[in-house]
């Protein structure tokens, strides 16, 4: 099941690109990260985990058991840069995570299979 994207992405793959090129606005980095968000929903759907990227977006994604109130059990955490540099491979998960840049939460949380996205990869 596609998740109904609600960015453009024309529009993310330019934000992606103005913020590789150290010229993205805060609406830039927004649009970057709803995008990456979208697409990583979109490659492994459900609702197991839950990728938090204040404030820009949130994304439920990964099969398995779905949370119905609170908190859910797997969570993961970053800002927008960390995130950015995740979904396009210039950052490790391994290096953010021992760096405190990522907190992720939950047997499931280790999204970094998952990572880089296709989509943000550089054409």
């Amino acid at each position: 099941m596609a998740v109904r994207r609600r960015t453009d992405p024309a529009a993310g793959r330019g934000a992606l690109d103005a913020w590789r090129d150290g010229a993205a606005t805060r609406v830039d980095v927004t649009t970057a990260v709803r995008f990456t968000l979208e697409e990583l929903a979109d490659v492994a759907p459900g609702h197991a985990v839950e990728v938090r990227v204040p404030p820009a977006g949130a994304v439920q994604c990964v099969e398995g058991p779905r949370h119905t109130r609170g908190t859910p059990p797997n969570v993961v955490e970053t800002d927008p840069e960390t995130w950015l540099g995740l979904a396009t491979g210039e950052v490790r998960w391994a290096d953010a995570v021992a760096a405190g840049r990522v907190h992720a939460s939950g047997e499931r949380s280790d999204v970094s299979r998952l990572l880089p996205l296709q989509a943000a990869r550089r054409r």
